[in-house]
């Protein structure tokens, strides 16, 4: 697989909690410069990267990052908040309680919420696979499905594991067509996205993927 052709699938990602200015500058430099899908990035920046960024990039973001426990209204408050503020593609975590609470009516009507916070802009609904069982992920594969929402995506990179081959060909497997699948956490190598890709992945969060392709282009 081509190297841009990588690229072009990759949310390049920076969301620890010491993110500081400088660094989400140099994210989006690296995002424009090799093409990814888009940079994902704290809240709090999004508005000066938006600015910054022109368009170059589309600007993506997390909400209810990373437990999901947080009420819905607070979370489409986030949402409308992120769009407002210039975001392109919003990444929400679901309410972990409710899937162990079987409260499956509530978690479609939080997402439904939630991605008409968003407007036209994309939502991406983080499931966190390491925290669920095969049962609990498909039927979320419904769920998704039926929310509307544009993606359903493995994992915050913050609950304890991150994107398995297993889980993205279990999603591939049980989504409807309209929906899209993000590969997120511990996607560290060429390999990694090439092997998430070929499973059906759209989508891959990471921020090592650029740092590879930085080292390749060091050896020549």
């Amino acid at each position: 697989m081509e190297l841009k052709d990588i690229l072009r699938k990759c949310d390049h990602t920076l969301l620890a909690q010491t993110a500081a200015w400088e660094e989400i500058q140099a994210l989006c430099d690296d995002g424009i410069r090799y093409g990814c899908a888009s940079v994902c990035i704290p809240a709090s920046y999004v508005k000066r990267a938006a600015e910054y960024a022109a368009g170059q990039i589309p600007i993506c973001t997390v909400i209810g990052f990373p437990n999901g426990y947080d009420t819905t209204a607070a979370k489409c408050f986030m949402a409308k908040d992120a769009v407002d503020s210039g975001a392109d593609e919003v990444d929400m975590v679901i309410n972990l309680g409710w899937v162990k609470d079987r409260r499956w009516e509530d978690l479609l009507s939080e997402i439904r919420a939630v991605k008409a916070a968003c407007g036209q802009k994309l939502l991406k609904v983080i499931i966190e696979c390491c925290m669920l069982t095969d049962e609990e992920k498909i039927r979320l594969c419904g769920i998704v499905t039926d929310s509307g929402a544009d993606y359903i995506k493995t994992s915050t990179g913050f609950g304890g594991g991150g994107a398995t081959r297993e889980d993205v060909a279990l999603f591939a497997k049980h989504i409807g067509p309209d929906v899209k699948i993000k590969a997120a956490g511990g996607i560290a190598s060429l390999q990694d996205a090439e092997d998430f890709i070929a499973l059906g992945a759209s989508r891959l969060g990471t921020s090592r993927i650029v740092r590879a392709v930085k080292a390749l282009e060091a050896e020549k």
